[in-house]
């Protein structure tokens, strides 16, 4: 049995990596993927644009535009003296947002009243708008607790007004943040966030295409009927066509958990073990899919097809990008359905977290009987279509 296995594992490896072109499709589109999440697709504003129009003009509201400045996340880019200036920048997207220091901060200031700030942001990129949002309250709330630390934190206000293009101002009020401590990700990198993922989306999109063109290249060449006459058992020939896609992206898995590591420093907590281990697991499951995809399927092109409707639902509902829970509630219930999802969530535990098996068992568990199931049906499938 296992010598009939290595010969169709050769075979397989052999057409792998025969030509040039194949070998670094093999390997190039990771890292394209790696870079650009590490470098391009980014969430964070590290650099936000702001106008800076001050309607007070005392040495307090200077000491607070010196705040902003010296805080490293905000360029002045403006100072308006108008209304209408302050609409041209937001009409232009010239700026983030405009802060404006209201008549009477200094003199609120000195007689321990609520002194405003006036935040407009713009809320095209609604994300960006949040965190401008964020970010410039915890300057203000810095500053108010330092020029008046014996007042309550409600006395020190700061008024937000989120505006898009063509819709009605929206003011909101908010009153200084508390003091907060962040885990897991202490500097809120969306590099951290996103990275991982890009290991759970490589190992999925190569096991699942390459194992769903296997059988049909066969068909399409005109060599299935040569090996089904052959003394091979279809569960021999199952398992030499899905090995060496399961090796080729483990392969791929640890190439990108290297970058991640060495170019983009993302933390690595937990256990690369435990990570192996995960990801074969999973393998159950995008092999499995691979293979019903390739039964299914005349040609490679619909092959390539069918992969890639299968995969694009499977990862948008992954939580890679898009957070589940706010998600709705209708649609959160069909993640459970996902074996993605529990992937992702155990990659980024293991990463960020460094949390082990005590704490993941659930999705292992999961994806062990998902992957059960789904290489199960696929295998009757693959019998029945070579009989």
């Amino acid at each position: 049995m296992w010598e009939r296995i290595w010969v169709i594992l050769r075979k397989e490896f052999i057409q792998l990596f025969r030509l040039p072109g194949m070998r670094a499709m093999l390997f190039v589109p990771p890292l394209l993927q790696l870079i650009i999440f590490g470098y391009a697709v980014t969430l964070d504003v590290d650099n936000a644009k702001i106008a800076w129009m001050d309607n007070d003009g005392t040495p307090e509201s200077r000491a607070l535009l010196a705040r902003f400045k010296g805080s490293g996340r905000f360029q002045v880019v403006a100072t308006p003296g108008s209304e209408a200036e302050v609409q041209s920048i937001l009409d232009h997207g010239d700026a983030h947002a405009v802060v404006r220091v209201l008549p009477g901060f200094a003199r609120d200031l000195a007689r321990q009243r609520t002194a405003q700030v006036q935040v407009l942001l713009d809320g095209t990129n609604s994300n960006t708008a949040s965190l401008v949002s964020a970010y410039a309250a915890g300057v203000i709330a810095d500053f108010s607790n330092d020029v008046a630390p014996n007042q309550t934190k409600n006395d020190q206000t700061i008024k937000l007004m989120a505006r898009s293009p063509g819709s009605m101002p929206v003011m909101v009020s908010a009153s200084a943040a508390p003091s907060t401590r962040v885990w897991f990700n202490p500097d809120l990198r969306s590099r951290n966030y996103f990275v991982p993922g890009v290991a759970v989306n490589i190992l999925f999109m190569v096991t699942l295409m390459l194992t769903a063109q296997a059988i049909i290249r066969e068909k399409e060449i005109g060599t299935m009927e040569q090996l089904m006459v052959t003394p091979m058992r279809p569960i021999e020939l199952m398992l030499g066509k899905t090995i060496p896609f399961a090796l080729v992206g483990l392969a791929d898995l640890v190439m990108v958990t290297a970058g991640a590591l060495l170019i983009f420093h993302v933390p690595f907590r937990g256990s690369f073990l435990v990570l192996l281990f995960s990801a074969t697991i999973f393998l159950l499951t995008s092999l499995g899919a691979g293979l019903f995809l390739s039964t299914i399927s005349r040609t490679q092109q619909q092959a390539n097809m069918m992969s890639f409707f299968f995969a694009s639902p499977a990862f948008m509902l992954s939580g890679f990008n898009f957070p589940i829970r706010n998600m709705p509630t209708v649609v959160q219930y069909l993640t459970y359905l996902n074996p993605v999802r529990y992937f992702m969530e155990i990659v980024r535990g293991v990463f960020l977290k460094g949390v082990g098996v005590a704490v993941l068992w659930p999705q292992m568990l999961t994806l062990l009987v998902y992957g059960a199931l789904i290489l199960s049906m696929s295998a009757l499938r693959f019998h029945k279509s070579l009989d």
